[in-house]
């Protein structure tokens, strides 16, 4: 190993002492976009060539043993994916989590929305009484709400529901929800700062849908990250 072939960095040192290959697996295991071998050096604390040799090595042990997984050399870099005759299992548990129930914070949230749209996120947490923002990112990632312009005095994202919400809801327009609205608060006695109070602890991703999505799921190269 010569000096020429080492990447430098603050923990140089430190990091010649891990092993290779476990090293690799750990790095990987954390990536969110395919690693070139130089990256992985660096990280590492290995020669390149060394690098080289040895994603190759594990990517060959992979198959071999039949793992659930496999590493790919792909888009110029390194990545796990799940292998794809596995594919229905993480089907099957995408699907389970697009069927799981909204918690009560969620439901409330969004009720908010749904009557008082379009509204931002420190309206929200006005009406509420506590921090929405974990919640809000919650809706919009399950489709069931989304932006819907920007307030033109303070310049904050407003959301409103989506088509997929008055699918899930069975309602052809937003004009037939229950009349509810009378029991919420006008907007003018609300404060523009959302209230500092957390509003639960952060959720996974499959507490935060409301109903079955009956799609089928993508299942082809579903990636580990």
């Amino acid at each position: 190993m010569t000096e020429q072939n080492l990447p430098t960095g603050p923990h140089e040192l430190e990091l010649e002492m891990l092993e290779l290959r476990p090293a690799l697996e750990a790095v990987l295991m954390v990536a969110d976009q395919p690693l070139d071998h130089l990256t992985l050096a660096q990280a590492v604390g290995h020669p390149t060539p060394d690098v080289e040799t040895a994603l190759a090595e594990l990517a060959e042990e992979y198959t071999a043993q039949g793992r659930g997984f496999e590493l790919r050399n792909i888009a110029g870099g390194w990545r796990f994916f799940t292998r794809e005759e596995y594919a229905g299992a993480v089907e099957r548990f995408i699907l389970d989590g697009q069927q799981a129930r909204l918690t009560q914070a969620a439901l409330e949230t969004m009720a908010v929305v749904a009557y008082r749209q379009p509204i931002s996120r420190s309206r929200i947490s006005a009406i509420r009484g506590v921090n929405v923002d974990g919640v809000v990112r919650t809706l919009v990632t399950r489709g069931l709400i989304e932006e819907g312009g920007v307030d033109a005095e303070s310049g904050a994202i407003l959301y409103r529901t989506t088509s997929y919400f008055l699918e899930r809801m069975g309602l052809g327009s937003i004009a037939e929800l229950p009349d509810i609205a009378q029991h919420l608060p006008e907007m003018e006695d609300m404060e523009d700062e959302p209230v500092p109070a957390a509003d639960e602890p952060p959720q996974p991703a499959d507490e935060s849908a409301t109903f079955a999505d009956e799609s089928p799921a993508e299942t082809e190269g579903h990636d580990r990250g």
